[in-house]
C-alpha cells in the first residue's frame, strides 16, 4: 500500500486555551523539545520602563515537498524575525510576565509558498517593557519599538534674526546674525522629549521642497519615527520668521502652511501607533478639528492626553478641556482664554481654577523664570513649582522644551508624582534658554544630571 503523503495541517487556535494564554514552559508550535530558553542576545530589551509589549511576527510555511510541509528555513526566519519569538514567549512566561498571549491565524498562500500564518505577541510586564517589534520582511527592519510618545502637530522651519532690541512699529534696524533652524511647537516637543530617551513618533505633514526633506531627516537623526510624517505637493512647509533681542525676548510670525493640510484621513493612518502610546501630545498649529480628533482617539484608547493650546483661541471648543488629561498653556494663553490677566503665580492659580472648571483633570500655567503653577482635581489648591534662575540666551522654544520633558516623564515615570515631573521639567527647560536656537538648545540625557532620571 502506498503511503499517504503528509499535508500541512491548520495552525491550533488560540481559543483552545482561554484567552489564548499557553503554559510556561509548554513547548510552542513551530520549536523543538529541548530547545533552550531565550538568552540575553535577544531582542528582549528588559528594564525599559514603559508597560505593554505589542508586536507581530510573520512566517510563511514552505511549500509540500518530500511528503511533509516542513519549517521555515534559516534565511527565512532570518527575514522575519525567526521562530525565536516563540523562544522569546517561553523566556518571559518562565520568568513572571503576566501575560504571554499568542494569537494565531490562518493566511491565504504566497507565491512560491504553502499556507502562511501570522502569530501576534503580547507581552505585558508589569511596568517593564520587554521588546518591540514591527510585522516587517524586510531585513534590518524586523524589530521597532513601540513609541511611548506620540506628537501630533507643527513642523516649522525657523528663520531666525538676532538683533540688540525688538523693532518698534514701522521700524527697520539692523541685526548682527541670521540663521534657519528647526521649530514648530509639535516638533519641539517631541525632539525634546526624544533627545531625554524616549520612543517617539510624529504625525505631521511637511510640503515636499527642500524645507520638508530637510525636516524629515532632522526628525530621523533626532531617532523619532517618521512613518507617519507625510509630505504634499498642495503648500509649503510651515515656516517660524523669529527676531530675538540681547535680553533673549522673542517676537514670532508663524505660517502655517502644510501643517494645515494635516487631516482626519492621516490620523486613521496613524491610529495604531496613537492607540500603543502611553502619552499623546497636541497643540494648536495644525487645524482644532485635527486636534480634537487625535485627543479623542487617544482618550478613547486609555492613552493619556496631554494637551498645549498654542497659539491659544479665545472660544476654544469646550471638548478640548474635558479630553485633556494634562492641559499645559502659558501665561499668555491663560489670559486668552480665561480673560483674566495673568502676572504672578497668585493669578495663574485664579487662571487655572477657572480651566479646571471647565473639565480638565490637571492644569498647568507656565510663567517663564518664575516657574509654574499647577492645580488638578485631586488637588484643587493651586501650587507654584518655581525654577532656578539662569541667564537666558534664547527663550524661544523654552514652553516646548517643559512639555515634552513633562511628556517623558509621564510616559517613563508614571510613579514619579506631578509636582516632582514639574520640577524636573523646570530644570530641562531653563538648560535650554542658556543656548541659542529652538531644538539645537534642547538638552540631550548624557548631558543632564543623573538625578534627573
Amino acid at each position: 500500500m502506498r503511503a499517504r503523503p503528509r499535508t500541512s495541517r491548520p495552525a491550533p487556535s488560540a481559543a483552545r486555551e482561554p484567552g489564548g494564554v499557553r503554559a510556561p514552559g509548554r513547548t510552542e508550535p513551530g520549536t523543538r523539545k529541548g530547545v533552550p530558553a531565550v538568552p540575553e542576545r535577544c531582542l528582549l530589551r528588559a528594564g525599559l520602563v514603559g508597560g505593554e509589549w505589542r508586536g507581530v511576527w510573520n512566517y510563511q510555511k514552505r511549500p509540500v515537498t518530500r511528503g511533509g510541509a516542513g519549517r521555515p528555513s534559516r534565511k527565512e526566519r532570518r527575514a522575519v524575525g525567526g521562530l525565536g519569538l516563540f523562544r522569546a514567549v517561553r523566556w518571559a512566561t518562565r520568568r513572571g510576565v503576566w501575560k504571554a498571549r499568542v494569537v494565531r491565524e490562518r493566511r491565504s498562500g504566497v507565491s512560491g509558498y504553502g499556507v502562511g500564518q501570522r502569530a501576534k505577541v503580547s507581552l505585558l510586564v508589569g511596568e517593564h517593557l520587554l521588546f518591540a517589534m514591527a510585522a516587517s520582511g524586510e531585513p534590518g527592519r524586523q524589530w521597532q519599538e513601540v513609541a511611548a510618545v506620540v506628537v501630533v502637530g507643527s513642523c516649522m522651519t525657523d528663520l531666525v534674526s538676532l538683533t540688540s532690541r525688538l523693532p518698534k512699529t514701522g521700524e527697520t534696524i539692523h541685526g548682527h546674525k541670521f540663521f534657519i533652524g528647526f521649530g514648530g511647537k509639535g516638533a519641539n516637543q517631541c525632539v525634546q522629549a526624544a533627545r531625554l530617551g524616549a520612543k517617539t513618533s510624529m504625525v505631521c505633514k511637511v510640503g515636499k521642497d527642500s524645507f520638508g526633506n530637510d525636516y524629515i531627516e532632522n526628525l530621523k537623526q533626532n531617532d523619532i519615527s517618521t512613518e507617519f510624517t507625510y509630505q504634499t505637493q498642495d503648500a509649503a512647509t510651515g515656516t517660524a520668521s523669529i527676531i530675538v533681542n540681547n535680553e533673549g525676548q522673542n517676537i514670532i510670525i508663524i505660517v502655517a502652511g502644510a501643517n494645515l493640510l494635516l487631516n482626519t484621513e492621516d490620523l486613521r493612518e496613524a491610529a495604531k501607533a496613537i492607540s500603543r502610546a502611553k502619552v499623546m501630545i497636541c497643540q494648536l498649529e495644525i487645524t482644532p478639528e485635527t486636534s480634537l480628533e487625535a485627543l479623542t482617539m487617544a482618550h478613547s484608547n486609555g492613552v493619556k492626553t496631554l494637551f498645549n493650546p498654542a497659539p491659544a483661541i479665545a472660544d476654544l471648543d469646550p471638548r478640548f478641556y474635558a479630553l485633556s488629561d494634562v492641559f499645559c498653556c502659558n501665561e499668555t494663553e491663560a489670559e486668552i482664554l480665561t480673560g483674566l490677566a495673568v502676572s504672578s503665580p497668585a493669578d495663574a492659580g485664579k487662571a487655572a481654577q477657572v480651566l479646571l472648571e471647565r473639565g480638565c483633570q490637571v492644569v498647568i500655567i507656565t510663567l517663564g523664570a518664575e516657574g509654574c503653577v499647577m492645580l488638578s482635581q485631586t488637588e484643587p489648591v493651586p501650587k507654584h513649582i518655581p525654577t532656578e534662575k539662569v541667564k537666558a540666551v534664547d527663550t524661544t522654544g523654552a514652553g516646548d522644551s517643559f512639555v515634552g520633558a513633562l511628556a517623558f516623564y509621564l510616559a517613563y515615570y508614571p510613579n514619579l508624582s506631578l509636582e516632582e515631573m514639574l520640577k524636573r521639567a523646570n530644570f530641562i527647560a531653563a538648560v535650554s534658554v542658556q543656548a541659542a536656537g529652538t531644538q539645537s538648545s534642547y538638552p540631550y540625557k548624557k548631558d543632564l544630571p543623573l538625578d534627573l532620571f
